[in-house]
This record gives C-alpha cells, sequence and structure tokens, in this order.
C-alpha cells in the first residue's frame, strides 16, 4: 500500500525521498524490521491473549525429558508468524505483482487448515485435530491452484537471452529490449515453458515435457498434467516436512529462517537481468519483487524465535508449521527452484524420512517376525536424539548448523556445475 502511496507522491508531487520505495533493497529492509517489530512487540501481547484464553498445548506422554513443563503452554503461536509476513507485505510490496499474489494465498491458504486443526484441538479437546484427509485435501487444492497459475498465467513466464543476430529468425512481439547502466542492448526472449533448474548441471535447465515426450510426441501437450501433479507433491511434502520438524523448541522456526534467507537470495539474482546473466540462471521477470515478501518472512521466523526458543514461550502450532513449509514449497516453484529443495531443506526431508522408515520398518519386521523392531528410538529424528539424553536446545543448534550448511550447499549450485 504504501508503495502505492508513495509511487503517487513522487511521480504528482515530487516529494523528497518518495523516489526510495522504487527500490527493492530498500523496501525489502523495511519488511524485514517491521516483521521484526511485529513479532517481538504485538507477540507478546499475542501469547497474553493466548494464554487469559487458556490455548494451552496438551502434551501426550512420549516419555520425553522436560514435556511435563510444557503442558499448558501457549499454543497457536502461528498467528504471530503469519501476521508479521502479512502485514509487511501488504504494506511495501507490489501488491499487483502475481507472485506476491500467490504467495498472500499459500500463506493464508495453509494457516487457515492449521488454525482449523489447532482449533479443533485446543478447543473442541480431540487430540486427532482436523482429520488428515481433510488437511491433504487442503494441500492438493492449494497445489492445483499454484500449479495451474504457473503454467498458464501469462505474467508467469522466464526470458532467454538471444544475440541481435537471431532478431530475424524470432517473433519480434516476443522479444524484449533492456538497457543497462552502461548502455548495453539486450535482447530477452519469452519462454513460456513449464522449465526448472537442475543443480550441479552445466546445462541445468530441465523442462517436464520431456517427461511426456518420452510417452510419445502427441502427448506433449499434456505437459500441464504432470506439472501440477508435481507441484501438489512438493507443496504437501514441504508443508509436512515442516509440520513434522515442529517437535521442540525453535527448530522448525529456525530452520526456517536459514531457508528463507537462502531462497531471498535466488530471488533477487533470479529477478535481476544483471546477476541472472552473469550467473547464467533463468531470469523470471518481475520475481525480483519476491525480496520483500521473503525479508518478512525470515523477520517474521526470527522475531517469532524469541519467544519460541528454549524454553519455548509459545508454540507454533499447525497454524504455523503448515503455512511456513508450504511457503518455501510454493516460494522455491515459482523461482524453478523446487529441485533444490532436497538440499536446502533436508532438515524437513530427513526428518519425513525417518518417519517413513521408522513405520515402515516396524510393519515389515511385525509381519515377518511377529513382533515390531525400530530403526530409531523414537520418530521423527529430533525426538531419537531426545532419547539419547541429549538437551533439545543442543539439538535445536546442531540442526541449524547442518541446515546452514545445507544452505550453503544450496548457493553454491549457482557456480558448481
Amino acid at each position: 500500500m504504501l508503495y502505492y502511496l508513495f509511487g503517487y507522491l513522487h511521480k504528482n508531487f515530487d516529494l523528497p525521498g518518495s523516489g526510495v520505495f522504487q527500490y527493492i533493497s530498500f523496501r525489502a529492509s523495511l519488511a524485514i524490521i517491521c516483521s521484526l517489530l511485529i513479532s517481538m512487540v504485538f507477540g507478546k501481547r499475542i501469547i497474553e491473549m493466548l494464554r487469559k484464553k487458556q490455548v494451552g498445548e496438551t502434551i501426550r506422554n512420549l516419555g520425553l525429558a522436560g514435556e511435563k513443563q510444557k503442558q499448558g503452554t501457549p499454543t497457536m503461536g502461528g498467528l504471530i508468524i503469519i501476521s508479521a509476513i502479512l502485514v509487511p507485505t501488504l504494506l511495501f510490496a507490489k501488491l499487483h505483482n502475481i507472485y506476491i499474489i500467490l504467495m498472500v494465498v499459500s500463506t493464508i491458504w495453509l494457516g487457515l487448515i492449521g488454525f482449523m486443526d489447532d482449533y479443533i484441538k485446543v478447543f473442541k479437546k480431540d487430540k486427532e485435530g482436523l482429520a488428515g484427509r481433510f488437511k491433504v485435501l487442503g494441500q492438493i487444492g492449494l497445489g492445483l491452484i499454484i500449479g495451474a497459475t504457473v503454467y498458464f498465467h501469462p505474467d508467469i513466464q522466464t526470458k532467454v537471452e538471444i544475440p541481435e543476430t537471431l532478431l530475424q529468425k524470432v517473433d519480434r512481439t516476443q522479444v524484449t529490449e533492456i538497457v543497462d547502466g552502461d548502455g548495453t542492448k539486450h535482447y530477452m526472449l519469452e519462454k513460456k515453458l513449464p522449465n526448472t533448474t537442475i543443480p550441479f548441471v552445466k546445462d541445468n535447465e530441465f523442462n517436464y515435457s520431456s517427461v511426456m515426450a518420452m510417452i510419445s510426441e502427441g502427448m506433449r501437450k499434456y505437459t500441464w498434467v504432470i506439472y501440477i501433479l508435481a507441484v501438489i507433491v512438493i507443496v504437501a511434502a514441504v508443508s509436512n516436512g515442516a509440520n513434522i520438524t515442529d517437535g521442540i523448541d525453535g527448530l522448525a522456526t529456525g530452520t526456517s529462517a536459514v531457508i528463507g534467507a537462502t531462497l531471498g537470495i535466488f530471488a533477487y539474482i533470479s529477478g535481476n537481468l544483471f546477476f541472472a546473466d552473469y550467473l547464467n540462471v533463468m531470469f523470471i521477470p518481475f520475481s525480483g519483487e519476491l525480496v520483500v515478501f521473503i525479508a518478512a518472512f525470515v523477520g517474521a521466523c526470527v522475531g517469532f524465535l524469541w519467544y519460541n526458543s528454549y524454553p519455548a514461550q509459545v508454540f507454533m502450532g499447525d497454524t504455523g508449521s503448515l503455512a511456513l513449509g508450504g511457503i518455501i514449497a510454493v516460494f522455491a516453484i515459482v523461482l524453478r527452484k523446487e529441485l533444490l529443495i532436497p538440499i536446502l531443506c533436508g532438515i524437513f526431508l530427513i526428518e519425513n524420512l525417518s518417519v517413513v522408515l521408522q513405520v515402515g520398518y516396524f510393519k515389515y519386521t511385525k509381519k515377518k517376525f511377529g513382533e515390531g523392531r525400530r530403526i530409531f528410538k523414537m520418530s521423527p529424528l529430533h525426538h531419537h536424539y531426545q532419547k539419547l539424553g541429549m538437551h533439545e536446545a543442543k539439538i535445536a543448534s546442531r540442526f541449524w548448523i547442518v541446515g546452514i550448511l545445507l544452505a550453503i550447499m544450496t548457493i553454491v549450485t549457482l557456480k558448481l556445475r
């Protein structure tokens, strides 16, 4: 909103300093400061309100150290995170930008699903919360919206630079001329393709239509089917991964902040012609605006960590964890970096896998030997370390360190091919 206000003042009245709102870096800085203030200042008031409403966490007896002390700790703190993301975004981002619209929709959509789950647990006293099938349906619905929009929306495309000598061989209506700071002209050809980035590969673009072409060339026209299915799987996997990771104080929050900061770097590079050309990555017009959103996301996570680190004064609940995971998934998808998720979101991945392996091995051994056996002392993985006697603050900090190493490895893929 303020972007449009100061844009109007700059255009019509040439108000001193109003032009600075045109810069993404300035608005991103304001967004992260604003989100920190909201999560840290107003967050305390929200926690007090939740405590007065007796919106406390019901802790299952899992035989873990310190779990009794957590009984009654306010939950649904995801409301703090969502507020600290949406308010700065609405204030400082270009609200007509299709990427910003998708991120706002994703935040609200999964936030509402998580809120319903927490509401049923807390106020209806149903420990199971929202039925799993409804969560899955919600994730599928969001995946359909994101997949269809990215695939079909005319404003969502990538551009590739072509030499001036080839201008006569292409449709000039699809070519945009861009002049950089030193007067050099760049001719950018629009590409409306379902493509993504393959890490550690020199020619690192992968087109989803090539999968359909393995069946037959005529199947390429149905590429949208496999693309939307891929988006649904990614959204569901990452949002559930964040949800599973949120098992000890500060773990999911700190991990999400590291992932968000890394995605912010990719958004800035992908939306900037100079850096995209220098690093030989896909130039995605208008995606630079996502830096404002992800700045608010990182600020919200860091601010919430003030209250969520050990010993936690509030839990985010599914309201926060599902939203965080969904935001990360959708952000990576629109940046065409979804194949980097297994590296960047390695913490979420290993937490998910630990549950799958534990359940699968237990069922297999019970069927074969008559009694179930376990790979880990307990799953998800962070509980395994708790069972080994490690303090949860140490577990969280070490997981953060691993997350930072994975983030660095993800950034390295820009040049290591």
